[in-house]
């Protein structure tokens, strides 16, 4: 169960941010691609669903990360929620999906 709900917040993620699934995966540092990642900890760990399932869940779609990765993310998704009106209104549409 955990993995469809990780599997729809990532397509739907994807969607809003104009990325393919591949690219959300994909090992860069573009500020668009960061963004979309710490929104899927956001959400994910909102849910929640544990750091290690959303770690697996990386790594079977290619992306290997630390536990501290995913923390770092979810404090910076929260702080962007908190401060951006615009990404406060993409996790609500997300979560009602």
């Amino acid at each position: 169960m955990k993995r469809e709900v990780f599997d729809s917040y990532a397509k739907s993620i994807a969607q809003e941010f104009h990325l393919s699934l591949d690219k959300l995966f994909e090992k860069t540092k573009k500020r668009e691609v960061v963004d979309a990642r710490q929104m899927l900890y956001y959400l994910c760990m909102e849910r929640p669903i544990r750091i290690s399932y959303i770690q697996r869940f990386l790594e079977d779609n290619g992306y290997s990360v630390a536990h501290s990765t995913i923390i770092h993310g979810y404090k910076k998704a929260k702080e962007m929620i908190e401060s951006d009106k615009d990404f406060k209104d993409v996790v609500k549409m997300i979560q009602n999906v």
